[in-house]
């Protein structure tokens, strides 16, 4: 049986085929161009920009909203030294956003200072006590980081102190913006930027892109492209359009950073700095950098990331490294418990929603994914208070989570985030009429008997086809992430000449297989249990990647799912 529907891109018209290869002025082959193709890269313009990855991808900062209010803002602050501060987020992406503006400021000659809330006790992004003990620290410019683009009431109190607000964020806008004295955000209806996709630490890098350039400073923003890679890859924006060129160079500037923190943290986890790729940053820096905020603080994070001592930064990583592994303890416990209420009425609803007192607020975002990829649902997963209830939301593509948290606004203390994932606030006596009115959102946005996880498949190929130098040419595409993610391919009556259960339990299949012209080895990792639906021949869905086994690196098929062949 198939795990997933399996859905294949269509493929590309002989007649678009030729027009693309006739006019292109770089060799480029068929499947490379079903590949640009099912990315929306369909142009030769498009196609030779994507694969130069040059500054062309490159957006001109001005064009942002308000950005010309907040360079005249932070240039007045500058030239009375007035004491600035940067207010950001406390996930990775907020954690880069304000080191970099932070630390691009202070080159600039600001008295600038960062702060970043503790989730548990103050929650996600701007309160009333952060403003008030800044405002006693006498800060008179405050700065936002990844956050603030709905924080209405909080920028009316910081006014009525006598703290002015630049909002940098890239969440989706709601209905009323906060009266700051510049909202940057490319997700506003009346932005002009050609780009919406931005993280939050690549508007806080655009906005450093047109302070530099108003004051014509000589100082250089490109060696803060290691942030911006950092932060976006950690925030799962596409990598396409502008974020395709920041990432590209921010690899780039990471191989050869200078932050010890971001060196010490690597090594921690066995990954040389060189080794870094889109996939590092995923799963093994991000998940770290995320973890001080979940269960401690996030400014063990920011410290990391800005620290010039080498005892300090080691320090820090092996701090963050316990906390990743407690993180990971206690992601376990709390589903084992969040299945524990799933009950059967409940798998069949639109909404996944579960918690209690004991679901603790850091990891909740964390589990929300979990189970909405196992089961396929929207989900929210809450920590449950005497008064106050805080809950996380991971979806599904086709049910945008923001939208049905939009529409419950009304009874949310405060939410914010993205179609994807996002998160909020609520009196505790509430949390019955959220779920039914968010369930009765996401009917609305879904048809149950068209939602089931799936997996897109960029082409059907014969294995023959994949030698030569066809991994050479798929790599052109890289960096791999969201919008871009990692060729998949379709192949079919592969026979299977041999197949085992390997690794520890058992867990994962290795194959040796062929068609009439090509021999490979193939792995399916987290597959043991589906053994028995090995036959002697079998359409499979994979992708192509190097198995690097005792200094030795190969090419082998890494196997995602796979049938009987008919």
């Amino acid at each position: 049986m198939k795990r997933s529907c399996w859905q294949v891109f269509p493929k590309i018209s002989e007649e678009q085929l030729y027009q693309i290869t006739y006019k292109a002025k770089i060799p480029i082959s068929p499947l490379i161009v079903q590949l640009l193709y099912n990315r929306n890269i369909r142009t030769n313009e498009s196609i030779e920009s994507f694969l130069a990855v040059d500054e062309r991808l490159q957006n001109d900062p001005f064009l942002l909203p308000d950005i010309d209010d907040a360079v005249e803002r932070i240039r007045i602050a500058l030239q009375s030294e007035e004491k600035i501060a940067v207010y950001g987020d406390f996930d990775a992406d907020g954690i880069t956003a304000t080191t970099l503006l932070h630390e691009g400021l202070k080159s600039l000659g600001a008295n600038v200072v960062s702060y970043i809330p503790h989730r548990g006790d103050e929650g996600y992004g701007l309160n009333n006590f952060a403003i008030s003990y800044l405002s006693g620290q006498g800060i008179s410019l405050l700065i936002t980081a990844d956050c603030g683009v709905s924080a209405v009431p909080e920028v009316v109190e910081a006014n009525r102190i006598g703290m002015d607000v630049v909002v940098t964020d890239h969440h989706n806008v709601p209905s009323e913006i906060p009266p700051a004295v510049a909202v940057i955000d490319p997700k506003r209806n009346d932005s002009r930027y050609p780009f919406n996709d931005l993280a939050g630490v690549g508007v806080s890098y655009k906005l450093l892109q047109a302070l530099t350039s108003t004051l014509k400073s000589e100082n250089k923003v490109e060696p803060f492209l290691d942030l911006v890679a950092l932060g976006t890859v950690a925030d799962m924006v596409s990598l396409l359009g502008e974020n395709r060129y920041l990432v590209k160079r921010g690899l780039e500037v990471l191989h050869k950073t200078k932050r010890v923190g971001i060196k010490e943290l690597a090594k921690c986890a066995g990954i040389p700095v060189s080794a870094i790729d889109t996939d590092v940053i995923s799963w093994v820096l991000a998940p770290r950098l995320n973890a001080a905020g979940r269960l401690d603080h996030a400014g063990i994070g920011l410290k990391l990331l800005s620290t010039d001592s080498e005892e300090e930064a080691r320090h820090l990583a092996i701090s963050l490294e316990r906390k990743n592994s407690e993180r990971q303890r206690l992601t376990e416990v709390l589903i084992t418990k969040a299945k524990e209420q799933i009950t059967e009425d409940r798998i069949d609803s639109p909404l996944i929603m579960v918690g209690g007192h004991d679901f603790h607020s850091g990891v909740v975002g964390v589990v929300a994914g979990k189970l909405a990829e196992e089961f396929y649902r929207p989900v929210v997963v809450f920590e449950q208070g005497s008064e106050w209830t805080k809950g996380s939301a991971r979806s599904v593509p086709e049910v945008s989570i923001i939208d049905a948290l939009v529409d419950c606004g009304d009874i949310l203390h405060r939410y914010g985030g993205h179609p994807m994932a996002a998160g909020f606030t609520i009196a505790t006596d509430k949390l019955s009429e959220l779920r039914m009115r968010l369930t009765e959102r996401i009917t609305e946005q879904m048809d149950l008997f068209k939602i089931q996880p799936h997996i897109s498949i960029d082409a059907e190929v014969l294995l023959s086809e994949l030698q030569g130098n066809t991994f050479k040419m798929i790599e052109q595409l890289a960096p791999f992430g969201s919008a871009n993610p990692y060729p998949t391919f379709l192949a079919r009556n592969i026979i299977v000449d041999d197949c085992k259960c390997v690794g520890n339990s058992g867990d994962h299949l290795k194959f040796k297989l062929s068609d009439s012209k090509a021999k490979w080895d193939g792995i399916a990792f987290k597959m043991g249990r589906f053994v028995k639906e090995v036959t002697p021949r079998i359409d499979i869905v994979f992708n192509l990647q190097i198995n690097e086994w005792r200094g030795r690196a190969s090419l082998q098929l890494n196997i995602i799912d796979f049938v009987p062949s008919n």
